[in-house]
């Protein structure tokens, strides 16, 4: 009964935030808060509970999971992800150590263990609100996580220190064998097929495997979830296992929040220290994207990497609780304060570089990211942005007609394509300064194949604001998208699910002519 009336303090609060251009999940959090404070007047517990904990922790899980599928090793080597990490954590610990020595007498030991669990930001928020934006594949996207795992794995070691609970010795036998065992997994992921055995492996991955065999060796449950991702992210259908877990991971993800909005009720000082902790928020941020522009980083990339990871870590949380139990109660405040100051700037956070662009762009390198190189469009007469199904569809079926250049933000799918013999150049086309240095006087046409219609309606404008007069196509699932896009500078937009009406009927009306044609000519 408790869990039913917590899912709906969730739904209707949602519900409400959402009204006011708020994701629901800073509802989910604001009714964790209302729960505790409202539970002891009504005859219902203040805790949550071990069934709300136990989808809580299914929730972690099986995000941390669909993120190692959207992730490649090589990515977490990069200099900006292993060295903004370490530099950002380094730093961060030491400022953040010395002010609560200074300010609030603290021991060193304590102070130090502070600034370790403040310097984190939070996978979960990060993750969810990237994925929500279908931008994890995007190099911000990208750059955002890799750090966060290295954060994660940084996490875990200072956990283990100073719990006394060292990694098994068979740790080191199970990380040598993983390699070996991805044939297995793919193989696994392959003869699962396309119904509910896809979603059962996955499951069985994420927390049998993942979660219940690395916990067995001290490792972690939540970084054997994300390794076994890993394990399947070259595996052909792992954003097909990857969709058809979202519905699950969102649901149990509601757990998660209401869990930390329920882990207690702050007096007045747990309050004033939380406020003081959120104020700091933009130094974090600020810290971040420094230290991407000294990687080379544009400075939209480093804006929108620091404004998704402005934000303390549930995983601190996990630290503060075994080692540091005094302070859960703050921490857990600071948290969600922190995810309601983030949740608005991540989602306003193109909108505000575009207005910061002038003055941001000033501390850019000289030279950039490989990454992040102008583009060269060469003879192209069509130009298709986004290179998903829909972009490759298009891309095959005109590329005999025309000379065609794809344009992608992943990299990875950027390569594959390359590999398949498809003219398809990285470059993320919600960037100023792509488009600046764009050359496309040959090209006569633009598909917008993107997926994300806030992306689309940005190229549209960019397009326009560029000098270009040619058609523009786009498709769209909603009225609403439509006119945006029209709005924006689109010349030709298809409904999608319009359009596949459409064509079914045309298929249709063929294949009964076909049928109908050997009656014509009976001989009498």
């Amino acid at each position: 009964m408790f869990e039913v009336i917590s899912l709906s303090f969730a739904f209707f609060f949602g519900l409400a935030v959402r009204q006011i251009g708020l994701p629901p999940l800073v509802g989910f959090l604001a009714a964790g808060f209302a729960i505790n404070a409202a539970a002891p007047r009504i005859g219902l517990p203040s805790e949550a509970g071990p069934i709300l904990e136990q989808l809580s922790h299914l929730g972690v899980l099986l995000l941390l999971f669909s993120v190692g599928l959207k992730l490649r090793l090589g990515q977490l080597a990069q200099p900006q992800v292993f060295g903004g990490a370490l530099i950002h954590s380094a730093v961060s610990t030491a400022v953040a150590s010395l002010g609560f020595v200074t300010f609030l007498a603290l021991d060193w030991p304590t102070a130090l263990l502070l600034g370790v669990v403040l310097s984190f930001s939070s996978t979960v928020f990060s993750a969810k609100m990237l994925d929500a934006k279908r931008d994890i594949g995007a190099f911000y996207g990208r750059t955002a996580i890799g750090i966060l795992v290295v954060q994660d794995i940084i996490a875990l070691v200072v956990l283990a220190l100073y719990s006394g609970q060292a990694p098994s010795p068979w740790a080191l036998v199970v990380l040598a064998l993983l390699p070996l065992l991805r044939p297995v997994l793919h193989w696994l992921l392959t003869v699962s097929g396309h119904d509910e055995l896809i979603v059962l492996a996955g499951m069985l991955l994420a927390v049998g495997a993942g979660g219940v065999g690395f916990q067995a060796i001290g490792l972690g449950s939540e970084i054997g979830a994300l390794v076994m991702g890993l394990l399947l992210s070259t595996h052909p259908r792992a954003k097909e296992l990857s969709d058809a877990l979202w519905g699950l991971k969102e649901i149990f993800l509601v757990g998660f929040f209401l869990q930390i909005g329920m882990s207690g009720l702050p007096g007045l000082t747990d309050l004033l220290l939380a406020l003081g902790l959120v104020l700091l928020l933009p130094l974090k941020g600020a810290l971040t994207f420094a230290l991407l522009l000294l990687f080379r980083l544009r400075a939209r990339t480093a804006f929108l990497a620091a404004a998704n990871l402005t934000t303390y870590s549930e995983f601190g949380l996990i630290v503060s609780a075994a080692v540091l139990p005094d302070w859960l109660v703050p921490l857990a405040l600071a948290v969600s304060l922190s995810f309601i100051v983030a949740a608005p700037l991540d989602r306003l956070a193109d909108r505000l570089f575009e207005h910061l662009e002038p003055w941001l762009q000033g501390f850019e390198a000289r030279r950039v990211h490989r990454d992040e190189l102008p583009t060269d469009l060469g003879a192209a007469s069509v130009l298709i942005l986004g290179m998903g199904r829909t972009g490759t569809a298009a891309y095959d079926e005109i590329t005999g007609h025309f000379a065609v250049t794809g344009i992608d933000a992943d990299t990875y799918r950027v390569a594959g394509h390359v590999a398949a013999g498809r003219n398809v150049l990285f470059a993320d086309v919600e960037d100023a300064g792509f488009w600046r240095g764009l050359r496309m006087s040959r090209v006569e046409g633009v598909i917008l194949a993107m997926d994300n219609v806030a992306a689309k309606v940005s190229a549209a404008r960019a397009l326009r604001t560029k000098g270009f007069s040619g058609p523009i196509i786009a498709h769209a699932l909603y009225e609403d998208h439509v006119l945006r896009l029209k709005t924006a500078g689109a010349t030709h937009i298809y409904q999608t699910m319009n359009q596949a009406g459409i064509g079914l009927a045309e298929q249709t009306e063929r294949a009964i002519q076909l049928d109908r044609q050997p009656a014509d000519f009976i001989e009498v």
